[in-house]
């Protein structure tokens, strides 16, 4: 991976990171239609900056860490937010945001006792955030527009959502369970 900082990739993802306030002061005042522009914006600035990384041989450390970063600043914060809202269920919240602080947690015990062991996302973990996306957009999109056939998805989604983030976190623990009583990577 090179080392530049402000390749193209890199700067879609920090404007991504200036999309989280915007994002935030719509849900909280009830702007979902706005909400719902920035959410868009997100995506395809996200998906530009795979892409480009990719075509323009422009992957960066950098990158690496900051692209999962701001995905999760953006899907905790709308879980958050959207519980709060009483639009997302709190079941739900406290699981997707106790499964990213158990993986943070554990992350940061292994950095510190053994030193650095990369973990990168698995298929799973990567399912994960595909359907947690997926599924906040549903529900902010149900929210702006009143189309009420998003609310069946809406409802699949929460049990997809519940079911792939236990899946997920008890296939993290076991692969990080494993890489530690290996020998180092």
């Amino acid at each position: 991976m090179k080392s530049r900082i402000l390749t193209v990739p890199n700067q879609l993802t920090f404007l991504r990171f200036g999309f989280l306030p915007f994002f935030i002061i719509s849900i909280w005042y009830d702007h979902y239609d706005w909400a719902l522009g920035v959410l868009i914006a997100a995506a395809v600035s996200d998906l530009l900056d795979g892409v480009l990384a990719r075509r323009l041989n422009q992957k960066t450390e950098l990158g690496a860490y900051l692209d999962p970063i701001a995905d999760k600043l953006l899907l905790s914060s709308s879980f958050l937010l959207l519980a709060m809202k009483h639009k997302v269920v709190w079941w739900l919240t406290i699981l997707v945001l106790t499964r990213d602080v158990l993986i943070l947690v554990a992350a940061a015990a292994i950095l510190l006792v053994v030193g650095y062991r990369p973990f990168p996302p698995s298929l799973y973990g990567k399912f994960n955030t595909g359907a947690q996306i997926i599924f906040i957009f549903l529900v902010v999109a149900s929210t702006a527009t009143n189309f009420r056939a998003l609310d069946i998805l809406e409802e699949v989604f929460v049990f997809l959502v519940a079911g792939l983030t236990i899946f997920s976190g008890v296939h993290y623990s076991f692969v990080i369970a494993k890489r530690l009583s290996g020998p180092p990577t």
